[in-house]
């Protein structure tokens, strides 16, 4: 049966730090706030936004604490868990406490590199290590490969708790034949916020975003108005924002939607190394995109 809880915005939520590294908790809750005002669907915690990559054991528990706390059960949560050692991220679900979570999103592993039986056997490892709801993550701009829809498909039909691809390869046309062919409950989530209005046209369900970090009205409305099939007003919202997403990725991200939020006065634009914040020119830009929105 579909998860209707994943259905519309995800919201890939950063992690806020202070100006001496620590996370910034009050920045953390400020925006769990702001997201419930902004009526998005669900939160996903951890996620590669969230720079979770650069978080320890320890910080990465204050930020499920504080998110959960601040959320007070009031949206669906999703936590990021993923990896390229599959024997580690198995262990890490089995030891995690996950109550309070909707759903796993669970990244293709990154830079090993494997092919396609290597990604089928780490994601049916995966998906026998809990009962929860797992959302596969296609990202080859970052793991440096692709999950082919072939094998999206494969995944979809042997494993049950696999019950959603969130898929950011931003080949339109592998997307489409992942809708196409994929079984009836299956869910494909847009990982592009450019291109969530054209795959709900195709049909997706929705996005994790990370626009909606910033602008989570305007981005909702546009995810509720596509999935009504009311898709004129849908595109006006769509090129409201169209020129800060673009901007937002222009130099990285979270670097570019943390210091739009450091403009709305949300959290601080600092990320943590090896990233840095974006250079100057784009932030410029990404001023007058706020002004003008």
């Amino acid at each position: 049966m579909r998860n209707k809880k994943l259905i519309g915005t995800g919201v890939a939520i950063v992690t806020p730090f202070t100006k001496t590294g620590e996370v910034d908790v009050d920045a953390l809750k400020k925006l769990v706030k702001h997201l419930h005002n902004g009526k998005v669907d669900y939160i996903v915690v951890l996620g590669t936004t969230g720079e979770s990559v650069t978080l320890t054991k320890d910080e990465k528990k204050i930020v499920i604490d504080t998110v959960v706390k601040a959320n007070n059960k009031e949206l669906p949560l999703v936590l990021g868990i993923g990896g390229n050692n599959t024997l580690e991220v198995v262990e890490q679900i089995k030891k995690t406490d996950l109550k309070d979570f909707e759903a796993i999103l669970s990244v293709a592993p990154y830079y090993n590199k494997p092919n396609q039986e290597g990604y089928y056997q780490h994601y049916k490892a995966v998906a026998n290590s809990t009962k929860k709801d797992i959302i596969l993550y296609n990202v080859p701009g970052r793991t440096g490969s692709n999950v082919t829809w072939e094998t999206q498909i494969k995944i979809a039909k042997d494993f049950k708790n696999i019950v959603a691809t969130k898929e950011a390869s931003g080949n339109v046309e592998q997307i489409m034949k992942v809708i196409k062919n994929k079984p009836k409950d299956f869910m494909v989530i847009s990982g592009d916020d450019a291109l969530t209005l054209p795959l709900i046209a195709a049909g997706a369900v929705g996005v994790i975003s990370v626009v909606a970090n910033s602008h989570p009205k305007i981005y909702s409305e546009m995810v509720n108005l596509a999935l009504k099939n009311k898709f004129e007003k849908a595109q006006n919202l769509h090129y409201s924002l169209i020129d800060l997403i673009d901007q937002l990725f222009a130099d990285g991200n979270p670097g570019g939607i943390k210091y739009t939020l450091s403009k709305l006065n949300i959290c601080k634009s600092y990320v943590r190394l090896p990233l840095v914040e974006p250079k100057q020119e784009v932030k410029q830009k990404i001023d007058v995109l706020i002004k003008s929105i």
